[in-house]
């Protein structure tokens, strides 16, 4: 296979799962929003994966989904690229609808949902078909790409299916969350070649999924430390000693998801003051997040700090920095 648009080649890198930040009364934190935008971009991200699942886009009706997106687009002002979903509708001409919507937004991608192309017990083949009907009512202007979001459950893609998204010309961005590096070494031959890259959105498995030819990171920990993440896409060949002390620090560190995300990732942004508050449409802020899993968080990022100045990262990039001037 060859690739149908080099233009297309920018989808490698760090790409972060966006929150979105709510005020008291659940409204959207437009304030908020811009910090987040801005501390994203300053640690180096290569993208934006907006209006996805921990954006909390399930929560959000079409009309916000649509205004949320927008709103990235235009602050982003061209900084990065910005893909983004809302594929959140049950009927496929409901689903063609949100699609077309958001193209309009002026996005890089427009993201499918795998999980709203064929239900559990549908086959694979249900799910080919309909991938091929939607991809048609997407407009030619913007690429597409397929997140395989694990709500409302996790429908994983089948090797025809990549195949098939792969040869189209239309595919630029797979979020794989297959976390199998046997599938992420197969998926990575079946793409090679072509527009379509991979985004692996598990840290246990990133590191040898970029050494087997995938392309990048769109995961939760995007929302912790992304720099790190920058910094191991970008450098793991050129210093692999270091890149595999780092990805053993973000492999457990990556177990942080475990502990009531996205609250533990809001508490997170507020503590360093990009949120005004840990305000979820998906979670109770009284409910299970306590103060032990804040304090845990805290110990996470300092062993970040710590490993980044034992590996003696941070000099790096202040002299990439001072040499790019």
């Amino acid at each position: 296979m060859t690739a149908t648009n080099g233009a297309q080649d920018h989808h490698t890198g760090v790409w972060p799962v966006m929150l979105t930040p709510f005020t008291e009364n659940l409204e959207i934190d437009w304030a908020s929003l811009e910090r987040l935008i801005d501390w994203y971009i300053g640690a180096g991200v290569h993208g934006l994966f907006a209006n996805c699942q921990s954006s909390e886009m399930f929560f959000l009706s079409d009309e916000e989904s649509l205004k949320l997106t927008r709103f990235v687009v235009d602050y982003v002002d061209g900084r990065v690229p910005v893909v983004a979903s809302g594929h959140t509708a049950v009927s496929p001409a409901h689903q063609a609808e949100q699609l077309q919507a958001t193209a309009e937004c002026g996005v890089d991608s427009v993201i499918m949902i795998s999980n709203r192309l064929a239900s559990s017990d549908e086959s694979d083949a249900v799910l080919l078909e309909r991938l091929a009907a939607l991809t048609e009512k997407v407009p030619q202007k913007v690429g597409i790409g397929v997140y395989e979001c694990p709500y409302p459950y996790k429908r994983l893609l089948s090797d025809e299916a990549v195949s098939w998204a792969a040869a189209s010309g239309r595919f630029t961005f797979l979020k794989d969350t297959c976390c199998n590096i046997e599938t992420l070494r197969r998926r990575a031959n079946l793409v090679e070649g072509t527009d379509l890259h991979i985004a692996n959105a598990n840290a246990q498995t990133l590191l040898e999924s970029l050494k087997a030819g995938c392309h990048g990171y769109s995961g939760v920990m995007a929302n912790f430390h992304p720099a790190l993440y920058v910094w191991l896409t970008e450098n793991w060949k050129a210093e692999p000693e270091k890149a595999e002390v780092l990805s053993n620090y973000l492999s457990v560190a990556a177990m942080t998801e475990s502990m009531d995300y996205p609250l533990c990732a809001k508490d997170y942004q507020k503590e360093i003051g990009n949120f005004a508050g840990m305000y979820s449409r998906t979670r109770p802020i009284n409910g299970y997040f306590g103060n032990h899993f804040s304090s845990t968080v805290r110990q996470m990022i300092s062993l970040g700090e710590e490993v980044t100045a034992f590996l003696g990262l941070a000099e790096e990039k202040e002299e990439m920095r001072l040499a790019a001037r």
